[in-house]
């Protein structure tokens, strides 16, 4: 039965890929402008014009582009960049690699820390620790990514201390990690604005399964306190969790392009803000897919992991 669950679950994420699919396809059809005009620029005359669209495929209907695309998909072609003429695998490989090793480190370090955090904040709920993580947290999820970025430039890179560098500073063809200094500013960015809705939803959880009746009983039974915690609380608490936890995660993916920008890190964002700029439509499509991938992943996840911590899901299922 549980096979079962997962399998409409996998279905369901295929329709979802394909419904995003014609969105992602329909709005770069109505990107203002002509892809052919905008690479030949100043070049641009009607026969050349005409010459880049039929080498393109632009003259095509859009409903043959639209399935010639999505066939290319499923065999790993995300086809010709129109503004650099190579594949948009090729010129996106060591891009993928980087914005997945910043949001993974991000992901790494700010998933067990809201965690943590969340279950200490729970335990002394009402004291000045609990307070003191509960504002914190508060006015780090009313702050937006950019703020937080600049704040912290401010700080470690140019105005205080200057010991951190405040843009990426590996020249093309080196990998990002091979100067690990540059990659704290975009981490903690991204970690100070996943972490507060992490820790404010466990707190929440936790709060809630510490007062139900089966931790109370366990307590009663003289179940050592730190078993209690461990063993009966935290495992229930991490269901309705994994959910907040998922979206947080999905949101790097989207929400990394800001912060890419803002350190110019050589990542999906920062090729997605250039190809936005020079009408590269097959580029655009493909990170779109890619972000789009990674949420659908990321969700399906979250279900997997709020069955298996829930038993009465896990009984259901």
């Amino acid at each position: 039965m549980f096979t079962k669950v997962i399998g409409r679950r996998l279905i369901f994420s295929a329709f979802i890929l394909i419904a995003v699919s014609l969105l992602v396809f329909g709005a770069t059809l109505l990107l203002p402008g002509d892809a052919a005009r905008a690479i030949l620029g100043q070049q641009a005359t009607p026969e050349r014009i005409a010459a880049l669209n039929e080498q393109l495929g632009l003259n095509q209907p859009a409903w043959q582009r639209y399935f010639s695309w999505l066939g290319g998909l499923f065999v790993g072609d995300f086809g010709t960049s129109t503004a650099s003429g190579g594949s948009v695998a090729a010129l996106l490989g060591d891009r993928v690699w980087a914005s997945f090793i910043l949001m993974g480190v991000a992901a790494l370090i700010s998933v067990p820390l809201g965690i943590g955090l969340g279950v200490y904040s729970a335990l002394h709920r009402g004291g000045r620790r609990d307070q003191s993580l509960t504002g914190i947290s508060l006015v780090l999820a009313a702050m937006p990514e950019f703020v937080i970025g600049i704040g912290l430039i401010a700080i470690f890179a140019t105005s205080v201390f200057q010991i951190l560098p405040a843009v990426t500073l590996a020249p093309p063809g080196e990998p990002v990690w091979g100067r690990p200094e540059q990659l704290i500013l975009p981490t903690l960015t991204l970690v100070l604005v996943v972490t507060p809705y992490i820790v404010r939803m466990m707190r929440a959880t936790m709060i809630e399964v510490l007062d139900s009746g089966y931790v109370e009983m366990a307590r009663l039974k003289g179940v050592p306190e730190t078993r209690v915690i461990m063993r009966h609380a935290v495992p229930h608490a991490l269901g309705p969790v994994a959910q907040v936890v998922a979206i947080q995660l999905a949101w790097l993916a989207g929400g990394v392009v800001v912060v890419e920008f803002l350190f110019r890190y050589p990542g999906l964002g920062q090729a997605l803000i250039d190809a936005v700029t020079y009408r590269d439509v097959q580029v655009v499509q493909a990170i779109s897919m890619l972000v789009a991938a990674v949420y659908v992943v990321v969700n399906l996840a979250a279900d997997l992991v709020g069955i298996l911590t829930n038993p009465k899901l896990r009984s259901a299922a």
